[in-house]
C-alpha cells in the first residue's frame, strides 16, 4: 500500500502521448447488454404491459400485469425483481448500527445476509499472522490472545523479516481456502484444511494490495498492486509464476478488486481516483508496456494533483472508467451491487471526501452520493437481499442507510453527532475535505 510515485523521468515520450482531456464515458456493448438484461424487465413482461413500449415500466404496471395473469401465470423473473429493486436504492439516513473511539476499517454482510461483521482498528502494525474468528462467540467479549475464539494462520516463513504484512484476505467460495496480497509483491492461498500455505505466487514488482478469487471454483484468481497491473492467475496452469493475462490501464497503485462472480469481469478500485471495468478476454499474455507513473505525490498525506485527473494511459484495455470518487490515505474498496435486488446494476465505493459513490454500470453516471460521515469511508456493504447499505468510517461509526425514510427521523444520526477521525485529527485533514 505504499504511496510514493517515481517520477516520469525518461519516459517523457509516452506521457506525452497521454489523453489529456477526460474521455467520454463508453462501455462495451458486451457487458452493457448482459447488465440491461439482468436489471430490466424480460420481455415475457415487457410484452404483456405494452409491446413495443419504450418507456420506463412502473412497479404498479409490473405487478397489475402478474396478478391479472397477463403474463403466462408466471410470476416476476430474476431480471423484473432486480428492476424492481433497483429503483429503491439505500440514500435515506443514516441510522447509527455501532460507533467507538477508532476507526472503523471494514463492514461486510455475509452472504445469506444474516450477520453483519465489522472491523476497527485496535492497533496498527504489519503482521504475517491472519486470525479466523469465530462469529458464535460474539457474544462474548473477544480478544486476540484467547485461542478457542481466534484461529492464527500464520504465513511468514522462517527467513521472513518481522515486517512482513498482509493487505488483502479473501475466502473462497466453499470456504476451503483463503488467499492474500502481501508486502512481499506476492500472492498466497492457504488450504484451511491441510492447515498450510499451499501456493506461493511472487506475483508483481509491488505490494500486492488487492486479491481476489473470480468464480465459485476456486481455480482462477484476480489481483492488484501498487505496480499499477491488474493480473490473472489460473492455478491449473501455473508455469514459472507466469500469469494467464495481464491487464494494463490504470496509472497507480490498485487498492481493491471485486469480483462480479462470473469468471470474466471485475472491477478495481485506484489511487489515480478512478475505478476500472475489465473483461479478462482482453487480457494480454505479457505487459503492453513499462507501467506509466504520472507524478510525484503520496496518497498517505498528500492530495492527487489536480493536472493528473486528465491523464489516461495510452494502453488501456478496459472496458469502462468511473469518476467522482477520491482514494486517500487508505485502501479504499468498491463493489458491484447485489444480484438479487439490482442484477448488479450498479458499482459502489467508499471515498476519501466522507461520502459513498453509487455509480451506473452502464452509464457511469452517479445516480447516488450519501454523505453524512465525518470522515473517510473506507468501506461499505449492500444487504444481498434487502435495499440496505452500511458504511464504515474512519469517524468511528457503524452507519445504517435504507430506501425509505423520513428526514425528519429522530433516530436518525444528526448533524451535531458528527465528529472527524481520532487518527486524523493530529495530522492536517483539510485535503479530504
Amino acid at each position: 500500500m505504499r504511496g510514493v510515485r517515481r517520477s516520469t523521468r525518461g519516459e517523457s515520450s509516452r506521457k506525452a502521448s497521454c489523453d489529456r482531456e477526460f474521455e467520454r464515458f463508453t462501455i462495451s456493448g458486451d457487458v452493457s447488454h448482459l447488465t440491461r438484461a439482468r436489471s430490466q424487465p424480460c420481455h415475457r413482461t415487457r410484452g404483456a404491459v405494452h409491446a413495443g413500449r419504450r418507456k420506463p415500466l412502473s412497479t404498479f404496471e409490473l405487478v397489475s400485469a402478474r396478478e391479472s395473469g397477463r403474463t403466462g401465470g408466471a410470476g416476476f423473473s430474476a431480471a423484473d425483481r432486480a428492476y424492481v429493486g433497483r429503483k429503491h436504492l439505500p440514500a435515506k439516513g443514516p441510522w447509527r448500527v455501532d460507533d467507538m473511539d477508532s476507526e472503523a476499517y471494514v463492514s461486510q454482510f455475509s452472504g445469506d445476509g444474516s450477520l453483519l461483521v465489522a472491523g476497527f482498528r485496535a492497533y496498527s502494525s504489519l503482521s504475517p499472522i491472519i486470525h479466523i474468528v469465530n462469529v458464535q462467540s460474539a457474544g462474548r467479549e473477544s480478544h486476540a490472545n484467547i485461542n478457542e475464539i481466534h484461529e492464527g494462520l500464520d504465513f511468514a516463513e522462517d527467513d521472513y523479516e518481522i515486517d512482513f504484512g498482509i493487505f488483502s484476505v479473501k475466502f473462497s467460495k466453499d470456504g476451503k481456502e483463503i488467499v492474500v496480497g502481501n508486502n512481499e509483491s506476492s500472492i498466497y492461498v492457504y488450504d484451511l484444511g491441510q492447515n498450510k500455505v499451499s501456493v506461493r505466487i511472487n506475483a508483481h514488482t509491488a505490494d500486492v494490495n488487492a486479491v481476489t478469487f473470480a468464480d465459485e471454483t476456486g481455480n482462477v484468481l484476480y489481483s492488484g498492486s501498487d505496480d499499477s497491473l491488474c493480473k490473472v492467475w489460473d492455478r491449473r496452469c501455473l508455469s514459472g509464476e507466469k500469469p494467464a493475462g495481464v491487464l494494463t490501464g490504470h496509472l497507480d497503485g490498485v487498492t481493491f478488486i471485486d469480483s462480479r462472480g462470473d469468471g470474466r469481469y471485475f472491477i478495481s478500485n485506484c489511487k489515480d481516483q478512478t475505478i476500472k471495468l475489465w473483461d479478462i478476454r482482453k487480457m494480454s499474455s505479457v505487459t503492453r508496456a513499462r507501467p506509466l507513473r504520472i507524478v510525484d505525490w503520496d496518497y498517505r498525506w498528500m492530495s492527487f494533483p489536480s493536472e493528473a485527473h486528465h491523464f489516461r494511459h495510452p494502453d488501456d484495455q478496459s472496458l469502462a472508467t468511473y469518476r467522482g470518487h477520491s482514494v486517500l490515505r487508505t485502501l479504499i474498496r468498491c463493489y458491484f451491487s447485489p444480484t438479487h435486488s439490482t442484477g448488479q446494476r450498479y458499482i459502489y465505493t467508499g471515498s476519501s471526501d466522507k461520502s459513498v459513490y453509487i455509480y451506473d454500470v452502464i452509464t457511469g453516471k452517479t445516480v447516488e452520493k450519501l454523505s453524512w460521515h465525518g470522515s473517510i469511508i473506507r468501506d461499505c456493504t449492500w444487504h444481498p437481499y434487502y435495499p440496505t447499505l452500511v458504511t464504515s468510517s474512519w469517524d468511528g461509526y457503524l452507519a445504517r442507510w435504507e430506501a425509505s425514510g423520513e428526514d425528519d427521523d429522530p433516530s436518525m444520526l444528526a448533524a451535531e453527532e458528527q465528529r472527524p477521525s481520532p487518527y486524523l485529527t493530529a495530522y492536517d485533514d483539510s485535503f479530504l475535505s
